[in-house]
């Protein structure tokens, strides 16, 4: 029993590390205790990192440790023949691909996907480009009204939502729209196909590959263009984007997408004003490329030379209405310059200049307006 009470005694002091006995179990527990300890540190290290790592990754808001794994995992769906069908005859002969997604709304007769059209019949060697040009069909009617116009139509899985009117800016129809087009533009790349995304309101007028930097995996039209291509702090424009299908832009496509859930309410464009500056992206080397708006212009800020001019976007502007009513008189414009050209006149008194944007100078303010006479009952 005294042997017992001494190994106690023993136990405990070695547990204080302040031993007055040292016995061959105190000696055992010493060494057990400083294992644990040492375990308890590598442990609060390796946390440590992970949230430093989490915090570089997204340096606007904490995220979850998981968070960085999950950006990068993403459930592609079975291989459908009837995309990878349409794709394949649509590809040029480097696989690339140029997309437009079409809801009902936009697809009805003299709206916007017939002056998207015609302008690449009127543009400067853009008609040869048709052939590689993709409409994805948001519903059943703007399908049937593809087919009739177009060679190449796939009709994506809406998954549920019907997209058929017109989405107005910013409605949970809008957002849902926006991010279904991430999440298909994610397929496409994973098929190893590079891409140009337009929108259905930007205008085809010159051949923009011309215009594109070679060593470049994603680039990206302005609504602002501060006169440097590698300047984050230029503002993008979702509606047109060259995307050249390699890792790097898997990875960033995913991590785009994944992030709609850490800024909830935003559209694509808006979070990727953000996570332009995560270190992401110079970690897994993609090089990121701004375009410049004399030759990839809009509504927001619209280059003067029409001759530098490939594509114009009716951005800046809410309304089909107001969209199609600018853009037909932008094509006019166009026409008037071509003409000319052609004509060889060359004349600076003669040279036409852009009487866009009208309508949709005023949209917004409009849109508003209209927002608060239907509240009051006006």
């Amino acid at each position: 029993m005294k042997n017992n009470n001494s190994a106690a005694d023993g136990e405990q002091a070695g547990k204080l590390s302040v031993p007055s006995v040292v016995p061959t179990m105190t000696t055992t527990s010493v060494v057990t205790w400083r294992t644990v300890r040492v375990s308890v540190v590598l442990v609060g290290v390796t946390l440590g990192l992970f949230v430093l790592y989490n915090s570089a990754i997204n340096p606007f808001k904490f995220l979850p440790v998981s968070y960085t794994y999950r950006a990068f995992r993403f459930s592609s769906p079975h291989k459908d023949p009837i995309l990878e069908k349409v794709v394949k005859e649509a590809a040029m002969e480097d696989g690339t691909i140029i997309i437009t997604t079409l809801n009902d709304a936009w697809a009805e007769p003299d709206s916007l996907l017939d002056l998207f059209l015609k302008s690449f019949h009127v543009g400067n060697g853009t008609q040869r480009l048709l052939k590689h040009l993709v409409i994805v069909t948001l519903d059943q009617k703007a399908y049937s009204r593809c087919v009739a116009l177009h060679p190449h139509c796939y009709q994506l899985d809406t998954q549920g939502t019907n997209f058929s009117s017109e989405a107005y800016f910013m409605t949970s129809d809008y957002l849902k729209m926006m991010w279904r087009r991430i999440e298909f533009l994610i397929y496409v790349l994973e098929m190893g196909h590079s891409f140009v995304f337009t929108d259905t309101d930007i205008m085809w007028l010159q051949d923009p590959f011309n215009h594109f930097y070679k060593e470049a995996d994603f680039q990206i039209a302005s609504d602002s263009y501060l006169g440097n291509p590698e300047d984050l702090n230029n503002v993008p424009n979702g509606g047109f984007v060259y995307v050249r299908a390699n890792p790097k832009t898997v990875k960033f496509y995913k991590f785009w997408y994944q992030s709609r859930t850490i800024y909830p309410g935003q559209h694509d464009q808006d979070v990727l004003n953000k996570i332009k500056h995560s270190p992401l992206i110079p970690k897994i080397g993609m090089k990121l490329r701004f375009l410049d708006t004399a030759n990839f212009g809009g509504f927001c800020q619209m280059g003067r030379d029409m001759s530098k001019m490939a594509t114009v976007h009716a951005n800046c502007c809410v309304g089909l209405e107001n969209k199609v009513h600018d853009l037909r008189i932008l094509l006019q414009d166009w026409n008037n310059f071509f003409n000319r050209t052609i004509a060889g006149n060359k004349s600076p008194s003669s040279t036409p200049s852009w009487t866009v944007p009208q309508d949709c100078r005023t949209s917004f303010q409009r849109g508003r307006q209209h927002k608060d006479d239907k509240k009051t009952g006006n």
